[in-house]
């Protein structure tokens, strides 16, 4: 078997594929262990669906910085014997009351110490700091990072998420999250992105049916190191009980390692939750201090269950409660995604309708066979049977561009749609650079045969590095640009990729097989 059998051996079975990526019925790709699920995706604008952009209360980050540096002082002041007489965190001023003029120099010490802070005014033995410029552009930033990234595993979740979203920064303090399809469940996606999932465990200090009856119970007030939490029905959104807690949480869910829908011993819906090695640890701690106690659960500052502690629990719990199997789910997703340090709130949102997006699919599909078309005519026409082999070469890089981002689950866009209109320009450069190069050696004397191989040898420089430059333009667009600009980069790099293998492996192995070996005088180019 000869080498020109092999390859055509192997580009077939490349074609068949790739095409099958394409063509295969969903039930066949769904009951396959190989064929992806989905195949090639349509985008929001394609497709239709809801388009949010989700404002970030970025003060909030500074506030609670604040709060941070002002614990830290505080521990540090009492350790070395400085008690201060009030501390107050409000907005983006941290204020620090003196017991005596006589501790400003040590309190002001130390909290140079931070390097954090500079000190803005105050009056009397009232001392006001505010945050540096340079740790507010460093915290906001940072908040920024952290609610992007647990956005994005909130709504890519593969196993409760929403397939094909986009997810991305916009400008300083905002998020565009775009969910594309039909039929959405918005009340569904709007939680997971307004949920903060800030989880807590603190042990129950006093209990009654509601925060008045409680109340009741403290003439003299509860102090400033306890809260009253309530806990609600999620049915009928009735208080079932408040608790008496610690402000402070023994353990959070920073130490949480994975939280999964499960099932007790009567078939109700719970969320079973497992903690790292140093979560197990402080967990293990405090049921051991606290057995047939309450411990309550909580999730953004609301009582989801307060079971008692009846042994040691290190690192599996479990958090009940009267909710339908989704609502766990939910609530599982949002824990192990992480917490969102700061609130988010909905600041614009449309809905794209499926119509529009079939009119972009028909005018998109509409340009592509007219440039297609055109690509081919003027190929077959002014370079003959040369250029019905870059004909047909083009029609090979289009079912290996849109098979491959079938077979990854690529997202095709009306961008992404742009791009391969742009691709399918740009896939004959290459060929004409071939059959110039190939002209010029049959104009020099060359033999037909020698013409093509130096042909192909001379272009193959211009061509890679044509379409290089072009694939790190695309990559360029894609590491830095917003989800339009992605679509187009993602089908540009793939289209770069097929359209230099058809021009310089397809091309060459057609050409090989016609004239091939022959000894033909003259060469229809």
């Amino acid at each position: 078997m000869g080498f020109r059998t092999i390859s055509v051996l192997l580009l077939l079975v490349l074609f068949g594929f790739l095409a099958g990526a394409n063509f295969i019925p969903k039930e066949d790709r769904v009951a396959s262990n190989f064929w992806p699920d989905d195949g090639l995706r349509l985008g929001l604008d394609l497709r239709g669906g809801i388009h949010w952009v989700v404002g970030v209360e970025l003060e909030e980050a500074i506030t609670q910085e604040l709060e941070f540096i002002r614990q830290g002082v505080t521990e540090s002041l009492e350790q070395d014997g400085v008690a201060l007489a009030d501390t107050l965190v409000e907005g983006d001023r941290m204020t620090l009351t003196l017991a005596s003029e006589a501790d400003r120099a040590k309190v002001v010490e130390v909290v140079d110490d931070t390097t954090l802070v500079d000190g803005v005014g105050g009056e009397g033995l009232s001392l006001e700091f505010a945050l540096t410029e340079a740790w507010i552009t460093e915290v906001r930033e940072r908040t920024m990072l952290q609610v992007l990234e647990v956005l994005r595993r909130r709504i890519d979740d593969p196993t409760r998420g929403i397939p094909d979203s986009v997810v991305t920064r916009q400008g300083d303090d905002r998020v565009l999250v775009q969910i594309p399809g039909e039929q959405i469940d918005r009340d569904r996606a709007r939680t997971l992105l307004k949920s903060t999932g800030f989880l807590e465990f603190k042990i129950v200090q006093d209990q009654d049916v509601s925060e008045e009856a409680l109340r009741r119970r403290y003439p003299d007030g509860i102090g400033d190191e306890r809260v009253i939490l309530e806990q609600r029905d999620p049915v009928t959104d009735d208080v079932v009980a408040a608790y008496l807690l610690p402000k402070v949480a023994a353990i959070t869910g920073a130490y949480l390692e994975d939280a999964r829908l499960e099932f007790d011993q009567t078939q109700a819906p719970i969320v079973g939750f497992t903690f790292n090695p140093a979560g197990g640890e402080i967990f293990g701690k405090l049921t051991e201090a606290n057995l047939r106690r309450g411990l309550a659960i909580i999730l953004d500052n609301e009582v989801y269950s307060a079971p008692s502690i009846n042994g040691v629990i290190r690192t599996r719990g479990q958090i009940t409660g009267n909710y339908t199997s989704e609502e766990a789910a939910d609530l599982a997703l949002i824990l192990r995604a992480g917490s969102l340090s700061v609130p988010t709130t909905i600041e614009e949102e449309r809905t794209v309708g499926p119509g529009l997006g079939q009119d972009s699919i028909q005018s998109g599909a509409r340009a592509s066979i007219i440039g297609l078309v055109l690509v081919l005519f003027f190929a077959a026409i002014y370079y003959r049977t040369s250029g019905l082999y870059a004909a047909f070469a083009l029609l090979a890089n289009l079912v290996m561009l849109i098979g491959l981002m079938s077979f990854f689950e690529a997202t095709l866009t009306l961008p992404g749609i742009a791009g391969l209109v742009l691709t399918v320009g740009m896939a004959v450069d290459a060929n004409v650079i071939i059959f110039e190069r190939i002209r010029e050696e049959l104009r020099g004397g060359k033999s037909v045969r020698a013409a093509i191989a130096t042909g192909f040898q001379k272009a193959t420089g211009a061509v890679l590095d044509a379409n290089i430059t072009t694939l790190i333009t695309a990559i360029i667009l894609y590491q830095y640009g917003t989800g339009p600009i992605k679509g187009f980069a993602v089908t540009l790099s793939v289209g770069i990729v097929t359209s230099v293998f058809a021009a310089l492996v397809i091309t060459r192995l057609l050409f090989q097989l016609y004239p091939g070996e022959r000894n033909v005088e003259t060469l229809s180019i």
